[in-house]
C-alpha cells in the first residue's frame, strides 16, 4: 500500500505555469505506475497523464499533449506534473494516483490515490 500527498496546486493566470508534486510516504514507490487525474465540478474524474514504473513510458490526454509533463523520481518517490500554457478549462482539482497495472487511463484501474490539490486558471 502507498500513501500519496500532493503539493504545488494554485491560482495561475492563463497562459501560466505550475508543477505539481505527489510524494509517497509508504510503500515501494518504484512497483507503481503513477497517473494524475483531474476533476472539475459537475464533471466526471478524467486522465490527464500517466507514467511508467522506471520513468521510460508516458502517456497523456489529448488535451494537455504538448503543454503537460509527467515525470517521477524514484529516489525522491515522487512524482511531477509540469503544466505550462494553462488554460482555464485546465481548472480542476488535480488527483496522483498509484496502479498495478500498465497503461490503464481509467479511475478504477488506480488503487490509491491522494486527497487533491486545486488548480485554478484565470482569463
Amino acid at each position: 500500500q502507498v500513501q500519496l500527498v500532493e503539493s504545488g496546486g494554485g491560482l495561475v493566470q492563463a497562459g501560466g505555469s505550475l508543477r505539481l508534486a505527489c510524494a509517497a510516504s509508504t510503500g515501494t514507490f518504484n512497483n507503481y505506475v503513477m497517473g494524475w487525474f483531474r476533476q472539475a465540478p459537475g464533471k466526471e474524474r478524467e486522465f490527464v497523464a500517466s507514467i511508467g514504473r522506471t520513468g521510460d513510458s508516458t502517456l497523456y490526454a489529448d488535451s494537455v499533449k504538448g503543454r503537460f509533463t509527467i515525470s517521477r523520481n524514484n529516489a525522491l518517490r515522487t512524482a511531477y506534473l509540469q503544466m505550462s500554457s494553462l488554460r482555464p478549462d485546465d481548472t480542476a482539482v488535480y488527483y496522483c494516483a498509484g496502479s498495478w497495472l500498465t497503461g490503464t487511463t481509467f479511475p478504477g484501474g488506480y488503487a490509491y490515490w491522494g486527497q487533491g490539490t486545486q488548480v485554478t486558471v484565470s482569463s
